[in-house]
């Protein structure tokens, strides 16, 4: 099978630095080309010309934004999404069996076998992993701007930004609408935000349903306790997180700035996030 490999340079704290070497040293097996991405979005072009050259597999060599960035262009063709965790989260990676340790990773790929998942949408802007508005969006859109990255930097910021208020939205779905006031909705095609971060600890990214994680207001005081169940992977035993599972749900709000998958973006009320069964092939562990 052929692969290429996409990587993106700059990507979370520069493991991905030296990755040829280990690439060449530890790939069984494979027919691979490397190609570095250059600017946001090149990932996405990069991808599309993988699928126009008949490339089997192309592994994104990043984090989240990266895996993002190559599954616009794969999902619905024959082309399938491979993953190294070089970003700051990594959270797709990691829920797929991803290794944290680069070289481990790259022998993974060795003994991958390809399935499909599940794509999702907002406002028609495909995401894969975690996704949502509220605070987890405002944090995305103050870490994009950060010059140095990484996990404890995201920690620090989340306790700096404690000041950040609930906010009143409207949710329909399967036939109800309700009135919800929330710290965050996080749209969970996946289980993570990354580094083992569970926000919706028992989503899964083949069963036709997006798990939409409501975090009602809470004593501020309580933060580190919430994180610890999030840490844990006990994010659904907390009093303050809701889980509404559905295939797809429109929310109505003042709101304009979103993520999806790590990366903000500006979208206009009402969101429409939902879920397109099967839609991506990838290439993922056995076992």
């Amino acid at each position: 099978m052929k692969i290429r490999f996409i990587i993106n340079p700059i990507s979370g704290t520069g493991k991905q630095k030296g990755i040829e070497n280990l690439i060449a040293k530890n790939l069984s097996n494979f027919d691979y080309t490397i190609v570095y991405t250059k600017e946001s979005g090149s990932a996405t072009e990069i991808s599309r010309k993988a699928i126009e050259d008949k490339i089997d597999i192309v592994v994104a060599v990043g984090g989240d934004g990266t895996v993002n960035e190559c599954a616009k262009a794969v999902i619905g063709t024959d082309t399938a999404l491979g993953v190294i965790p070089c970003g700051s989260g990594n959270g797709f990676a990691y829920h797929i069996g991803m290794e944290k340790n680069i070289e481990q990773s790259i022998k993974q790929l060795n003994n991958c076998s390809i399935t499909s998942i599940d794509s999702c949408t907002a406002n028609g802007i495909p995401f894969v992993n975690v996704s949502g508005i509220g605070f987890d969006a405002h944090i995305a859109h103050l870490f994009a701007n950060l010059t140095n990255r990484g996990f404890s930097n995201y920690i620090k910021l989340i306790y700096k930004e404690l000041k950040y208020k609930a906010r009143n939205y409207t949710i329909d779905y399967d036939g109800k609408t309700e009135q919800v006031n929330a710290i965050l909705i996080s749209f969970a095609n996946a289980s993570q935000y990354g580094n083992n971060f569970q926000i919706s600890p028992h989503a899964k990214t083949d069963d036709g349903l997006i798990d939409f994680v409501i975090v009602k207001d809470f004593p501020r005081w309580k933060i580190p306790a919430l994180l610890l169940k999030i840490a844990k992977g006990k994010a659904h035993l907390s009093k303050y997180i809701r889980i509404i599972q559905t295939d797809k749900m429109s929310i109505t709000t003042n709101e304009k700035v979103i993520h999806l998958d790590g990366e903000p973006y500006s979208l206009s009320s009402p969101i429409i996030i939902q879920i397109h069964p099967l839609t991506l092939k990838i290439f993922s562990p056995n076992g």
